[in-house]
Parts: C-alpha cells; structure tokens; sequence
C-alpha cells in the first residue's frame, strides 16, 4: 500500500479522476413520503438493453486466462517489469517500488452498472418541514451512474479487488453492500472480447503490471455481482417500491405503444374497406 494513505487503516491508499458528470434526471418518487428515499434516474426502463451483450461477454470469460496471472513474480523480476511498463505510458501514472519489494501504481476502472447506486441524501437541516427533529430516518438518493464514467485509483500491489470495490464506494459515499458489486478484467485478443470476473483475493494492480498499460490488453470495469436471479430481499423498501414504480411506467408506456399500433392498424383496414368495390 502506498504511503500516502488515508486516515482509514483499513481503506487502501487511492487517487480518483473523475472522467464525467454525474447523471441528470427525474425524480421518480416524487409525491412519496418524506420518510422515503428519492430516486433519481437519467433511464427510462428498468431492464438495460444490453444485457444480451454482456451475457454474451460472461459466456466467453471461461475460454482463456493469461499465463501471467497463474505466475508468481521474484524480486528483480518485478523491478524489470516495473521499468519495461513506466517505459510504455506517456503520462505520470508510474508504477514505483517500495523497499519491502511491494509496489504503488494506477489502475482505471469503468463504471458498467445497470442499476442505480445509493448515496446520503443532502442534509437539509436537523428539523423537518414540520419542525420536528428528523431522527431515526435514514434517507438515500440513488441515482444511475454515467456509462462512461472512470476512477484512476492509486493502489498497491498488495490492494485486493474487494479493497478496490470498497475505496470507490467509500470515496463516493455509497451506502449500498459492496457485495453487490464485482470486478472484472476485461481484454481483447483476435477480435474477440473476453471478460472474467476477479475473486475476492486477487490483486489488480498486479495483474495490470503483467498485462502492460494497453487498455485494449487489459482492462477493469465494476459491474453488478450477478449470481442468478435478482435476490429482492437485498434491497429496502424503499427501492423495491421505487422499482415497481419503474416497472408500472414501462408497463404502462408498452400499453400506449400496443394501442396505437392496433388503432393505426384498424384505420388503415377500414380505409381499404371504404375504398374497395363490392364483389
């Protein structure tokens, strides 16, 4: 871990770059209880529409696994590839050894989340709209995540993927259970677009020397910790209510979608009707 830690023992030392906004959006909630989260969400459908995609990406992380990772790295071994790697950037993202054979570099990591994460919501004072002191309330604002937003941590080789996980979602007070998110390697050999998910005890900054600092070779992205089916009882009340209502807008704007495709059907049979001669 590198020296330059945070007043948390247990948080791995890291530096963030933000590469874009936060999204924009609605509230989805917005005549509920005080009481309630407020959601705010940048999507209009609750299912992403590239799920196929990433299934497709899940299915294909089997296939290979570079040798690197299964190798065990001396010493001078690793001070030879700490020099071969800080030869190829072209920025000041160095790797930099330490004196107990440990070594601080950078990784990237891309936000691929289908789902909203959730944060505090801004404290408004201690009193509510009544006057009455707010207290045992615990109120989130959750919100989706841009698609194209990146961290640049600054880790350890020593830093695991769970410590990764936990630094983002610590740095951007998310409150939701790191459980719920996994990290994934994700390269690109022959065309084709191969992607693992990292074990709990796997060390990043280690496979990211080995790989060299090419993205297309190597690299990270956090996404959802899917296990199967969806496990609803992880989540609060308040985000399953908040979930329904997403689920009755979609509904509801099929329905729309469904009737004006039949009623547009029906006027054109009935205007060949009129137009056409008996017999």
């Amino acid at each position: 871990m590198s020296s330059e830690t945070n007043s948390s023992d247990k948080t791995p030392s890291f530096e963030m770059t933000w590469g874009s906004s936060t999204s924009s959006g609605y509230c989805s909630d917005e005549d509920s209880d005080p009481e309630f989260e407020q959601y705010f969400t940048a999507r209009t459908s609750f299912f992403p529409k590239t799920r196929k995609v990433i299934a497709k990406d899940e299915s294909a992380k089997k296939d290979e696994r570079t040798d690197s990772v299964k190798q065990e790295l001396t010493t001078p071994e690793v001070l030879q590839k700490v020099k071969e790697y800080n030869a190829q950037i072209n920025s000041n993202l160095f790797m930099n050894m330490n004196k107990d054979g440990s070594y601080t570099g950078f990784i990237k990591v891309q936000f691929k989340l289908a789902r909203p994460v959730s944060v505090p919501a801004p404290k408004k004072g201690g009193h509510d709209v009544g006057g009455r002191r707010a207290s045992g309330v615990k109120r989130r604002t959750s919100f989706y995540l841009p698609k194209d937003a990146s961290k640049h941590l600054h880790i350890s080789s020593r830093t695991t993927s769970r410590e990764v996980i936990e630094a983002l979602l610590k740095k951007f007070t998310v409150v939701d259970n790191p459980g719920k998110f996994a990290l994934f390697e994700r390269s690109e050999r022959h065309d084709q677009v191969y992607v693992r998910k990292l074990s709990d005890e796997e060390r990043p900054l280690r496979l990211r020397l080995c790989s060299g600092p090419n993205e297309k070779v190597l690299s990270f992205v956090i996404k959802e910790n899917e296990t199967g089916e969806v496990n609803w009882h992880a989540f609060s009340m308040p985000e399953l209510k908040n979930f329904l209502l997403i689920l009755q807008r979609e509904e509801e704007e099929h329905v729309k979608q469904i009737v004006q495709r039949y009623a547009l059907a029906r006027t054109k049979m009935q205007e060949a009707l009129s137009g056409s001669t008996p017999g």
